[in-house]
């Protein structure tokens, strides 16, 4: 249930959003800004999610991106080191956007190979 202000109603907690951590190893696609723009507008499209803004900086060829994007829903930031194959991807998002949907697509573009995930509830202390 989504309050009138967005906040998030589950299990008898009121907090402002889902803000998962996530850690994506043995990843391909990491240093081409192309496809991770692309796996970000298909991550926001199917957590139903509203882009405002998306911006993402390559370093250097062959060395990692960084990047944001900043949704109505709150946002989500990528990190990458294709020498490492490692990605690290914050997706935090309120109301009645699906952050574990734009997480499923991300794991799956990506081909991550392990991953690892930590959430945390924004404004727990709501209530």
């Amino acid at each position: 249930q989504v309050t009138e202000d967005f906040l998030i109603v589950e299990s008898g907690m009121v907090y402002a959003g889902k803000h998962y951590l996530l850690d994506l190893y043995g990843c391909r696609h990491l240093d081409s800004v192309i496809q991770l723009e692309a796996i970000m507008r298909q991550a926001i499209e199917a957590a139903d999610a509203t882009l405002l803004h998306l911006h993402l900086h390559h370093f250097v060829p062959g060395c990692g991106v960084s990047g944001v994007a900043v949704l109505a829903e709150s946002h989500i930031s990528v990190h990458t080191w294709p020498e490492r194959g490692f990605a690290a991807f914050d997706v935090f998002m309120c109301g009645r956007a699906k952050p574990e949907e734009a997480m499923r697509i991300i794991q799956e573009r990506l081909e991550a190979q392990r991953v690892q995930s930590y959430l945390g509830r924004r404004g727990d202390q709501l209530t």
